[in-house]
């Protein structure tokens, strides 16, 4: 696996295929976020958003189902970019409450004053609610 990681723990490469992503498949009002995810084993994944008036998944939603039918089911770090050039943006709170969920030990790459970071997404969600430890025993 070859990745270019930077200062503050940054995945570029994963931040530049979301970015060619946003720049090349967000057209309209449909598509307008991108996102890339590094698996453990160091392929990439990416997806995009499908916005509609009634609602509907934001990138890294799309990212997880995307990751999952390439028989991708660890990843390790996320990042998403908007389109028309507006960088890197950090997920919001519905995805970082998934992204937890379905990997706990996962990074996201967020803008922050000083350019780009890498953190724990347990730190996007402070008092974390972990939704497998609040689940009935089922035995």
């Amino acid at each position: 696996m070859s990745t270019s990681t930077g200062t503050n723990g940054v995945d570029h490469e994963l931040v530049a295929a979301a970015a060619e992503v946003a720049r090349t498949r967000c057209r309209g009002d449909h598509h307008t976020m991108a996102a890339a995810a590094r698996a453990r084993d160091g392929r990439v994944v990416t997806a995009v958003n499908a916005y509609h008036f009634t609602g509907g998944p934001c990138a890294e939603l799309v990212l997880i189902g995307a990751a999952a039918a390439q028989g991708i089911y660890e990843l390790e770090t996320v990042v998403a970019v908007g389109d028309r050039d507006r960088g890197v943006v950090p997920p919001c709170g519905r995805c970082r409450q998934a992204l937890l969920d379905y990997f706990p030990g996962l990074r996201i790459i967020v803008a922050d004053g000083e350019g780009l970071r890498s953190v724990p997404v347990a730190d996007l969600l402070p008092a974390t609610y972990v939704w497998a430890d609040h689940q009935l025993d089922a035995g």
